[in-house]
């Protein structure tokens, strides 16, 4: 099999990556079954985004939908923006980012409770009160 054709390994990523002032850039070629079966994971998750509006879990639904976000974005960094295959500490920065924006977002959902009884009746149809 040619070097195109394998899956590196985190530490093997077949290029400069990892050397200061390095230019010299290689394609990450992946196999096309991993590409399908992240494809596919990620139409998996969401048809789960989109059953779990469908169930309810009262304050949970934020979170589970944020998580299942959170997990889609990680598995698009990893594999199509090829964070597998490069530094540690790049994977770990945007793990981190990911996480701290849906904390983030969460916690503003978390306050609209705070200013729903304020709401004009009848303007904001889709909410019940």
């Amino acid at each position: 099999m040619s070097e195109f054709g394998k899956i590196l390994g985190p530490t093997d990523t077949g290029t400069v990556h990892d050397e200061p002032g390095g230019s010299d850039v290689h394609p990450h070629a992946l196999p096309l079954w991993l590409l399908v079966a992240v494809f596919g994971a990620l139409i998996v998750l969401t048809v789960a985004t989109v059953a779990v509006t469908y169930v309810d879990l009262g304050a949970l639904n934020i979170w589970v939908a944020l998580g299942i976000a959170a997990i889609k974005g990680l598995l698009v960094a990893e594999i199509f923006m090829h964070l597998h295959w490069d530094r540690p500490f790049n994977r770990i920065l945007m793990m981190s980012a990911i996480g701290a924006v849906a904390l983030f977002i969460g916690i503003l959902l978390l306050d609209s409770s705070t200013y729903l009884p304020d709401m004009i009746s009848g303007y904001a149809p889709g909410v019940q009160q």
